[in-house]
């Protein structure tokens, strides 16, 4: 069988660094034929050098000018450098290309995700934007274009793995696990104390900043209820949340019969891409397996969602739909940036999200307010003005 070609956006980042690890440990199924990162020339060269691909790109202009004269046209034949967001398109888009993963964070692989689905391409989704945002958008536009919509996070893919084969309408719940983050025993009252270095301790993964920082706050869980109620085609309702210290069980399905089935593997995330750029196929790897033996004990607990009121917000911004989701996202953006750099502190992260969100319901300013089924342009449009109120507000 010959290999699928896959278009990576996002390259050099924690998730694109190990989707190379997995395309190199597979060449005989993947193929890398597209790649972009927004800024580093250096992981960029250094993976273009491995993996060949047919084209390029770096979202900063200059950066590729940059990408252009290291390269140089080794054979008198030079390789493809596209720039800026037109060029993540242009990636986007490959008529060579089978998947595109787009592991970008914020807002920048929305039009990249779009254009991809309505080029025909199975779009394969790290970057928790692109549904959180747009998720009744893309997963309308994939219907429409008959195309796949793959999830790379570890609990979308558990989910996606349990659910194969079967109806929404058979699901009593989608049962999304969480490490609990640095912060699941620590009381309440010591969260206005917590520091950033502390917050990005995570217990469990290697992640980029802003995620271990989600991960700190739940808020990554609550993105996640939200992308889940997409993807699965499901209300939020039926989305819940549970504790999962180790990180084996990387979340369950709890169906209408009452049985419940669950995917597990040691946490990295090397195997939720293979399945993604895989599928449907099960392929062997270099990967460690799963030492259930070693493990010994795998425990779990409900959120004390007192504590992670991004629970009950994201529930909230799920249930409302509309433009909310992309509000809620926004502002979380905005706060996690703000306390990184020491201007908020811990706590002040729930707080803004919460009033951001409560002022786009009662909007009453041009752009504030709340729209049902939105096209893109008016998601992009309340996310802007969603980060402009979270910057006043913090």
């Amino acid at each position: 069988m010959k290999p699928k070609n896959i278009v990576l956006l996002g390259c050099t980042g924690s998730i694109g660094v190990s989707t190379q690890k997995v395309a190199a440990d597979l060449p005989e199924q993947i193929r890398i034929v597209g790649m972009a990162s927004r800024e580093n020339v250096d992981g960029m060269e250094q993976a273009i050098r491995q993996f060949k691909p047919l084209a390029v790109g770096m979202t900063d202009p200059k950066k590729a000018e940059e990408l252009k004269k290291r390269l140089g046209a080794p054979g008198g034949r030079a390789l493809p450098v596209h720039s800026g967001e037109r060029g993540l398109i242009e990636l986007a888009t490959m008529p060579e290309a089978d998947v595109v993963l787009v592991a970008i964070v914020g807002t920048a692989g929305l039009e990249p995700a779009l254009a991809a689905i309505r080029a025909g391409k199975d779009l394969a989704v790290a970057s928790k934007e692109i549904l959180v945002m747009a998720g009744e958008l893309v997963m309308s536009e994939a219907r429409k274009h008959g195309v796949k919509v793959l999830p790379v996070d570890s609990e979308h893919s558990a989910i996606f793995q349990c659910l194969e084969g079967r109806e929404p309408q058979d699901v009593k719940r989608l049962i999304l696990t969480a490490s609990g983050g640095p912060f699941r025993q620590t009381p309440r009252e010591e969260f206005a104390k917590i520091t950033v270095a502390q917050a990005l301790k995570h217990p469990s993964w290697n992640m980029g900043q802003k995620i271990t920082i989600d991960s700190a706050t739940l808020f990554n869980k609550g993105l996640e209820m939200i992308e889940a109620r997409w993807l699965f085609d499901v209300e939020v309702d039926r989305v819940d949340v549970v504790i999962h210290p180790q990180s084996v069980v990387h979340s369950m399905v709890e169906f209408t019969d009452g049985s419940i089935l669950a995917q597990l593997s040691v946490p990295d995330m090397r195997y939720p891409i293979q399945y993604a750029l895989t599928w449907p196929r099960r392929v062997p790897n270099s990967m460690p397996s799963t030492d259930l033996a070693r493990i010994g004990t795998l425990t779990f607990e409900n959120p004390d969602r007192e504590k992670f009121p991004s629970l009950r917000l994201a529930h909230e911004a799920g249930r409302v739909g509309g433009t909310m989701p992309a509000v809620f996202n926004a502002a979380n953006e905005v706060a996690v940036a703000r306390f990184v750099v020491g201007q908020i502190g811990f706590l002040q992260i729930f707080e803004t999200v919460e009033t951001v969100m409560h002022a786009h319901q009662k909007g009453g300013r041009a752009g504030s307010s709340w729209v049902a089924s939105p096209p893109l342009g008016v998601i992009i449009e309340a996310d802007l003005w969603a980060r402009k109120e979270a910057e006043r507000v913090v």
